[in-house]
């Protein structure tokens, strides 16, 4: 796992140890940075179920103001900690410890782009897009990319915003969501 470009390209970002936390591909995540490209440089983003924070990294490597890194698993906390060290973008980045549902709950500043990589085949993008109906914390013109399997159905979006389009990378999909400006 290696952070694809920008000001901390070709650093090589630890995994998180064991079987919980599932890393986005390699070609999924040039994927996606490829779609958003022209829309990272001075954005705020969230990355919600950070996992390893590898999003997150490459948006801030790219660019971005800043970055939340959101999750509840302490190995992956430490992880998200060292690889933000290993990339010199520590001081651009938050590192919060909590479930997905009650950060969003607890309406944060808002965000320009919000990435959501959960575990594949639980409730939990459903909820936390159901939840982002209710709490307003993306920006006008903001986006929002999940990541889910691409055998299921994209998921509601919240009610600010339309699904603009859904990308399908073998077994896996990512689904791009806009609100309007």
């Amino acid at each position: 796992m290696r952070v694809v470009t920008g000001t901390a390209r070709g650093r090589k970002l630890k995994p998180v140890p064991g079987e919980a936390t599932r890393p986005t591909t390699a070609s999924v995540k040039e994927a996606v940075f490829s779609i958003i490209q022209f829309e990272i440089e001075g954005r705020r983003v969230l990355d919600l179920f950070a996992g390893t924070g590898q999003l997150g990294i490459e948006a801030l490597s790219r660019g971005a103001a800043q970055a939340v890194f959101v999750d509840n698993n302490s190995a992956a906390l430490a992880v998200v900690r060292d690889n933000l060290a290993v990339t010199g973008l520590e001081e651009k980045a938050a590192v919060v410890a909590s479930d997905a549902l009650s950060y969003v709950t607890a309406r944060p500043e808002p965000f320009d782009i919000i990435l959501l990589d959960p575990p594949y085949r639980s409730s939990l993008l459903t909820d936390v897009m159901a939840r982002l109906s209710t709490v307003d914390i993306l920006r006008p013109g903001g986006i929002i990319v999940c990541e889910t399997a691409a055998d299921l159905a994209p998921p509601a979006p919240p009610a600010s915003c339309v699904l603009s389009r859904t990308y399908r990378y073998g077994t896996q999909a990512v689904c791009l969501y806009r609100r309007d400006a």
